[in-house]
């Protein structure tokens, strides 16, 4: 099948499941449900700490890799769209999921990982984290760093704020005692949220990428599906691969 056709066949799908209303209606096995014992915060990787930044708004400038970052929300079915899109190509992602999502699709943390990518924490509710006080934005870090550790046995190697491209010093201080010793922000935000279309989506992110960025996008948007093949193939043409984060600052 040519980029072209496959292109098509895949807005064809995303624009299929807008239409139907699709929800994953398999049953969360009984152990994602189970209480489990108390979170406890791992501790952080002294190792990793010094070579990184609290913060990390991009990776190296001199190696040909790009960091492709989601937000982790929506419709479980433009999720698995976007997966295998990124999959057929080779491209690692970093989905940074919110917990009510994880609550509501609890399948979906394996089976991100399970394809090669990477799982991060975007807080439980997707609130402003930086505008909440300590112990409500703890907690937001906290449950979402839960639910992670239930389904997956890791808290995730990323803390990423809801609702903000930057961490506060308050909030970096809180995913630190939460296990996390780097915050991924990002420098190239693709505004694929705003429902631009995917030949927008595609513009935005080709005419402002560079070897080391991080770019922002988002689950659950068809135009995000659909702008995928065409995205992934500009950044071959450039010469570029889409690794996960952890592999972009490596």
């Amino acid at each position: 099948m040519t980029p072209l056709d496959r292109r098509g066949a895949l807005r064809a799908a995303a624009a299929g499941v807008l239409a139907a209303g699709c929800t994953d209606s398999r049953p969360p096995r009984s152990s994602q449900n189970s209480p489990g014992p108390p979170y406890t915060a791992p501790t952080p990787s002294r190792a990793a700490a010094p070579r990184l930044p609290g913060q990390v708004e991009h990776g190296p400038r001199d190696r040909p890799r790009v960091a492709l970052t989601f937000h982790g929300q929506g419709d479980p079915a433009l999720a698995e769209a976007l997966l295998a899109e990124a999959e057929r190509a080779g491209a690692r992602l970093t989905v940074c999921a919110v917990g009510t999502w994880l609550d509501a699709y609890p399948q979906l943390a394996r089976r991100v990982l399970d394809g090669g990518h990477e799982l991060g924490n975007h807080t439980q509710h997707h609130l402003d984290i930086c505008s909440l006080p300590a112990d409500a934005a703890h907690a937001e870090i906290t449950a979402c760093a839960e639910r992670l550790r239930r389904l997956t046995g890791s808290v995730g190697a990323w803390f990423r704020p809801s609702r903000a491209r930057l961490a506060t010093p308050l909030v970096r201080r809180l995913a630190r005692r939460a296990g996390y010793p780097h915050c991924l922000a990002y420098d190239l935000d693709s505004r694929d949220h705003t429902d631009p279309g995917s030949a927008a989506v595609v513009r935005t992110v080709l005419d402002g990428i560079r070897p080391g960025s991080v770019v922002s996008l988002h689950l659950g948007h068809a135009g995000t599906v659909a702008a995928m093949p065409a995205l992934l193939d500009g950044l071959h043409r450039r010469g570029l691969r889409a690794v996960t984060a952890t592999e972009l600052t490596a």
